[in-house]
């Protein structure tokens, strides 16, 4: 006992921080993944990494001081990134300039002051929060989908996300769409991703419209343009959605990310295809942290860091 009324790391808490292309969040959360605190910023990725990482950071560090402050012990850190997150950079993340040259553990572990920081790819660190304490539980395999301003997946297996040998697996954005694709990955290209992701449906949508779209807005508008563009994205993702399961066979595949916001048009397109193209068709259901998995994501890495949360291994949900 500590002080002769709770027990040694009873205030212990870990942050969590999410450098998404658009926003980022930073979190912290008890040793039983309840979030404690939590906010976002703006990425602001016109104005290169730097910036963002460092208000990011200095976000963090704020809100550790304000929990130690009232009697808390930070153990650990987990930051997620888009790209392949690997200790001296960040390659095929393409929508922050800069973005590629981060050391994002060295970064992180420095402005904080901490040794255990634990740092990975956002969609699978989304797969990670959802195996553990969402729409994943007991799915094995399973497969979280997001589908955002970028489009990634992550593979779950045995309760582990498959990181690849180069710790790219899931990279689902660089899929060809057909064989009439003669551009990819070592051209800069990203073939599915620049057609159906979040920032791939607005630049074509501006060029359709002939002005500024955004995808929300594609979603919502009742243009026959927008709603036909809209439409072939969602099945183009299908096809590629469907060929996964087939080569995975996942009992539940859970999605997620912004395009989420418009459930009612994306989940029956997948279904569509995965129900008459799969030889068993997995179930297909929201994730549990639709707009946030990778931040609850880098939760779950920061204290996997520290040896494992309270969590019972059941696989139990965290408080809210």
């Amino acid at each position: 006992m500590s002080d002769g009324t709770r027990q040694d790391g009873e205030r212990d808490f870990v942050l969590g921080i999410d450098f998404g292309g658009t926003k980022v969040a930073v979190a912290a959360a008890d040793r039983t993944g309840r979030v404690l605190r939590s906010l976002r910023l703006d990425t602001r990725a016109a104005d290169g990494a730097a910036q963002a990482v460092e208000r990011a950071l200095r976000a963090a560090r704020e809100m550790r001081e304000a929990l130690e402050t009232e009697g808390g012990r930070c153990v650990a850190a987990g930051a997620v990134s888009p790209g392949v997150v690997h200790e001296d950079r960040i390659p095929f993340a393409p929508n922050v300039p800069g973005w590629e040259d981060l050391r994002l553990r060295h970064l992180t572990s420095e402005a904080l002051e901490l040794e255990v920081v634990a740092c990975a790819n956002d969609v699978k660190a989304g797969g990670l929060a959802e195996a553990r304490w969402g729409a994943l539980r007991d799915a094995d395999p399973g497969i979280f989908l997001s589908l955002g301003t970028g489009i990634g997946a992550a593979v779950v297996v045995g309760g582990r996300v498959l990181g690849g040998a180069h710790g790219a697996a899931g990279e689902i954005g660089y899929l060809l769409r057909d064989a009439s694709d003669t551009a990819g990955v070592a051209s800069g290209r990203a073939p599915l991703e620049e057609y159906a992701s979040g920032i791939g449906l607005a630049r074509r949508g501006s060029s359709t419209l002939g002005e500024p779209a955004t995808a929300a807005g594609l979603f919502a508008s009742a243009d026959a343009r927008a709603r036909a563009l809209v439409a072939d994205a969602l099945d183009q993702l299908a096809v590629h959605v469907a060929n996964l399961a087939i080569t995975v066979d996942p009992a539940r595949i859970a999605v997620g990310g912004g395009m989420m916001a418009s459930a009612e048009r994306v989940l029956p397109a997948l279904e569509r295809r995965l129900k008459e193209f799969v030889p068993f068709p997995p179930d297909l259901v929201p994730a549990r942290y639709v707009q946030d998995s990778a931040l609850r994501g880098a939760l779950a890495l920061a204290l996997d860091a520290t040896g494992g949360s309270r969590t019972p291994s059941t696989g139990a949900e965290p408080p809210a």
